[in-house]
């Protein structure tokens, strides 16, 4: 795992985290996955669609 800034925190960490995953979340999640030619699970919280974004952002080259 890389090493974390005090400005980004795991998203186990969270206290939202167990939260249902944003709209935009979802919308960036189908958009990555339609590039990545994957499924993205239904019922995704915060912390799970945050994870699954940094996923396919480094498997489709886009992110940070």
């Amino acid at each position: 795992m890389t090493d974390l800034s005090n400005a980004e925190k795991d998203p186990s960490d969270w206290t939202t985290g167990d939260e249902p995953a944003t709209g935009a979340q979802e919308s960036y999640l189908h958009t990555l996955a339609g590039e990545a030619h994957e499924d993205v699970p239904d019922g995704l919280t915060k912390a799970e669609a945050s994870q699954k974004i940094d996923e396919l952002q480094e498997k489709t080259g886009r992110g940070r």
